[in-house]
Parts: C-alpha cells; structure tokens; sequence
C-alpha cells in the first residue's frame, strides 16, 4: 500500500525542481554569454615565411592593433609560409572564395584583374619606397584605382624601386644584353626588353632554383626581397638602376568584411588604409637602408651604381615604355596624369 507524501515532503520536492530548473537556465545564459564573447577568428593568409620583415613588422602590428582597438570582438590569426595556400597567384582568389580572410597579394600576379596596377611599374616613375607607397594610397583612398570593387583594400603599398642582381660582372647598360633576367610583372617585362635582356616571368620564391639550374642569369628586386627570399645567396652582382616599383596589397573580401560586427569593421577601417601605409613606409624603409649597408660590407658582393652616361641613356628608353604604354587607351593617360600630381605633392610636403 503506498504512502502519500506529506507536505514538507512536497514543498520539498518543488524547492529542488525549482533549483534544477534555475541552474540548468543559469547553465544555458553562461553557455550563450560566453558564445556571445567568443571573438570573431579571421584568417590572415601570407605566401611569405614566418620571419619575412613585412609580416614581422606590419601584418603582425596590424592584427594586435585591430584586437586592441575592437575590445578583442576579433581575433586575426597569421598563416605564413603558404599554409592556406602556397601560391602567389591564387592568394586573391582565396580571399573571395573564403579560404583567407586577409592576404598578402601582387596584383601584378594575376593579369587582367587589376590593370590600373601597372601605373606603378613604369619605370623611372618613383623615387623610393614611400612615395610610391603614398601616391597608391592616396588614389585608392580617392576612388582612382579600379579593380578592386570585391575587395577591401586594407594596405595598399609598393616597394623601393626595382633593380637588377646578376650572376655575372654588369657595370654598364651593354652588359645587360642577351641577360636572362627574372620578372614579376607585364611593365617590367617591356623595360628589361627595351634594355636589351631577356624577361623571364617567375615569381620571387622561384628566383634561388632558377639560378642554380641556369634558367636565368639574374633578377630584378629590392633590398628585402634580396635578403628574405634568399636571392643574395646566388646573385652578387648589383646593378642599381632604378626601374618601377611593384604593389602590393593586403586584401579582404568585401562580403566578409560586410558581415562583421560594427566594432571590428571599426577597427579594421582604423588601422587600414594610411596608417599600413606610414607603418610599412617607416619600417622597411629602414630594413632596405640596414641590408644595404649589410651588402655593401659584404666582400662577395659588387655594387654599381649606374654612371650618369647610363642613366641619360636609359630615360629616352624610360620614355618610350612609358610613352607605349600610355598610347594604349585614354585610361593609361589619366592614370599617369593623376600619379604625377600626387607625385608632386609628395615632393613638396603636402
């Protein structure tokens, strides 16, 4: 015969649902808080290694600053050495297709998709790094460079003006001819070609085994990339004639940036733009000059700076490319148009 339960023993019983009832809600609120805390993880997508100086000394900056300044809303994680994909071509791509969320990208890699890029590889255009880099921030700041409507450019930077690093001795124009020269970009080609080598299209990680094979007899570059992607240990020949520059870009997909939370495109936007642009001016405008001397010092290696001979030489040839490229369409003229006047005011301080 069963016993009815008194009513202490119900008030009981209705005190402990009440109080499992209330820590199994409680449990679910902290579950949800601590979901709602989570930070937004992004990608940072770099084909370059760990140690690269750009990554060390901006990508790395940028990241921190963006956490800092959003109340760590956003966690940026760096993949370098290729992790999210290794090849330089398809580091845009990634980005829209939603395997990065940021990436390091040569638009010049990628023909056809970003053809107002080539202003900045005219050659004899820019005087160094930092105006480059100004004179392309500025225009995608002002709307002027097209072919990035997908994207977010976050940095928009170019690298000290190109020169040339051989194998062999090249103290002069002349000793340019018939030289297999490495290239990474379609205005570079036609100024090697009316200087009398051979372009070879490659990219920068390629340059180290192309030499040792003897598919080429040299490359273009700047001083970073001489030291960080190892061309200084096979090429010791350098000839400083300046060519154009090469831009460069850290990129985000528009969609994604769209989606984020208010707080984290506010950060993003704050350390974008002007403020890559000052950094990456500043501290591998210093790196160049320490590699430099660096490499000067260095017994094994030749530096040449051109003699004025060549350099009067090389500006009609300067000229023409630049007058070639401006012959095919009215868009090419008003690029240069618009590049000159910022130029200017660059120069002049303003």
């Amino acid at each position: 015969m069963s016993q009815r339960s008194t009513p202490v023993e119900n008030h009981s019983r209705r005190m402990t649902c009440i109080k499992l009832a209330s820590l199994a809600l409680a449990g679910t609120t902290l579950s949800w808080n601590a979901r709602a805390a989570d930070p937004v993880k992004l990608r940072f997508a770099s084909w370059t290694s760990d140690t690269e100086e750009t990554l060390v000394s901006v990508f790395k900056p940028f990241t921190e600053a963006v956490k800092k300044d959003c109340g760590g809303a956003a966690q940026i994680d760096i993949f370098p050495n290729g992790a999210l994909g290794p090849n330089p071509l398809q580091q845009a791509q990634m980005v829209l297709d939603g395997i990065a969320d940021f990436a390091w990208v040569v638009p010049s890699f990628t023909p056809g998709r970003f053809p107002d890029i080539e202003l900045f590889e005219l050659p004899g255009l820019f005087h160094d790094l930092r105006e480059g880099t100004m004179v392309f921030t500025r225009l995608m700041a002002a709307g002027k460079i097209k072919g990035f409507e997908p994207f977010v450019p976050i940095g928009t930077v170019t690298t000290a003006p190109y020169t040339i690093h051989t194998r062999k001795s090249v103290k002069t124009l002349a000793d340019l001819k018939g030289l297999k020269i490495r290239t990474g970009g379609a205005l570079e080609t036609e100024t090697l070609r009316a200087l009398g080598a051979v372009p070879v299209g490659m990219s920068t990680t390629e340059v180290v085994e192309a030499v040792a094979r003897g598919t080429i007899d040299g490359s273009t570059g700047h001083p970073a990339a001489l030291f960080d992607f190892g061309l200084v240990r096979v090429l010791h020949q350098h000839y400083m004639l300046r060519l154009g520059t090469m831009p460069i870009t850290i990129l985000m997909s528009r969609a994604k940036f769209n989606g984020l939370p208010k707080p984290v495109q506010d950060a993003i936007v704050k350390n974008s733009g002007m403020a890559i642009a000052n950094s990456f001016s500043d501290r591998i405008t210093k790196y160049n000059e320490t590699l430099m001397q660096k490499l000067a010092a260095n017994p094994q290696d030749t530096i040449v700076t051109p003699s004025q001979a060549d350099t009067d030489a090389t500006q009609p040839i300067f000229n023409r490319v630049i007058d070639a490229w401006v012959a095919k369409s009215p868009r090419n003229k008003e690029l240069l148009e618009l590049a000159r006047a910022e130029i200017t005011a660059v120069r002049d301080g303003k």
